[in-house]
């Protein structure tokens, strides 16, 4: 195999890790008003005297408390990604960004809006500071999956690139309705996703709502990616084997959505989980073998062999991540493993004095 095929893989791989990973922190983020509001102080049977935070809060918690341990490493993928594509191909980052450099720029400024939030929420024993950090996560969870999303779309559908390798577009050109979807579709499986994980680490009233909100982000999803995935199948010329993952995709989320409504939580995460990376895949092989599909002129496309770095280049690279991979891999599972539990509304204290700090910290 050509190195320049073996990095066109792993970035494939990275992609595909972040988006599955990071895919139910976002959509842990984005359910926090829906999945945050508790029954008991819905209906006012709280007592405002022994309960300071309220069933509200503590629900607020328990989401930001399934994540806590993980979502900073999930993050490193998308850096990783980046950091990947520059090096093994430096037209293809230069002209992606170059190209996609508005929505990127929202997407840094999302990212870290959210982690803000995420803490320093904690910092203070007020209602409205917890409100405006409530709103700046769900909000820096929205963004980056609907315009990444959009982003990789457009790089499969194709975008007006010159002979010089340089982006000719503007930003109605990204705007279209098909990249659109793309990111609507994202950022749907992202909520199923997420409600499936939020299921998986959960017990209690909270669980059984994650399952119910599951079923009705898995449908919508469902629909919007068939929708797309034929699209582009169709327009771009899919293979064999892009049926055939888009196939697979397909089957995943429709067990998803079955598993869930049997309560069936760690299968339909299963299902979503593989609804995602094949998803992902789809896009590289539908892809490959360019990277940048120029719609001015097919021959200025950009593709593994003219956008790539040198060989020896490469050859460095490939064996770095031979050494280092393994060892991430093997750190962020442990992660997971020793996180495994599920957490419930009864690990969260229900009376705190209100003139002192908060004494709960929410990664």
């Amino acid at each position: 195999m050509e190195l320049t095929t073996f990095w066109f893989i792993i970035i494939g791989v990275l992609w595909t890790g972040y988006f599955v990973l990071e895919g139910f922190d976002f959509g842990v983020g984005m359910l926090l008003p829906v999945l945050g509001k508790g029954k008991a102080e819905a209906t006012g049977v709280t007592d405002p005297v022994t309960d300071h935070i309220g069933e509200n809060e503590r629900r607020r918690r328990v989401m930001l408390n399934t994540i806590g341990p993980v979502w900073d490493g999930n993050e490193v993928w998308l850096i990783t990604a980046g950091g990947a594509t520059f090096a093994a191909f430096p037209h293809w980052y230069a002209t992606m960004f170059s190209g996609f450099y508005l929505p990127l720029l929202l997407v840094l400024v999302a990212l870290i809006v959210r982690n803000m939030g995420f803490e320093y929420r904690h910092k203070r024993n007020s209602d409205a500071w917890r409100r405006g950090w409530d709103i700046a996560i769900v909000v820096g969870s929205v963004l980056p999956p609907l315009l990444i999303g959009t982003a990789l779309t457009n790089i499969v559908r194709g975008l007006p690139i010159d002979k010089d390798m340089e982006f000719t577009g503007n930003l109605l050109t990204i705007l279209n309705p098909l990249s659109l979807l793309g990111g609507l579709t994202i950022l749907t499986l992202c909520l199923a996703h997420g409600a499936h994980f939020i299921a998986l680490k959960t017990d209690g009233d909270i669980r059984h709502d994650a399952r119910a909100f599951a079923t009705k982000a898995g449908v919508v999803a469902a629909v919007l990616a068939v929708v797309l995935l034929l699209t582009l199948g169709l327009t771009r010329g899919g293979t064999l084997l892009s049926w055939l993952t888009t196939a697979v995709a397909a089957v995943a989320l429709l067990a998803a959505i079955f598993f869930n409504t049997k309560g069936a939580e760690g299968k339909a995460f299963v299902g979503t989980t593989l609804t995602i990376a094949f998803a992902v895949v789809t896009y590289f092989l539908l892809l490959f073998p360019n990277v940048m599909p120029s719609s001015t002129n097919p021959a200025w496309s950009l593709t593994t062999t003219n956008a790539a770095s040198s060989h020896h280049t490469l050859v460095i690279m490939t064996w770095v991540a031979l050494i280092f991979t393994p060892i991430v891999l093997i750190y962020q599972s442990w992660t997971y493993w020793v996180f495994r539990k599920r957490i419930t509304t009864r690990h969260i204290p229900k009376a705190v004095d209100p003139s002192r700090p908060d004494p709960i910290k929410v990664h």
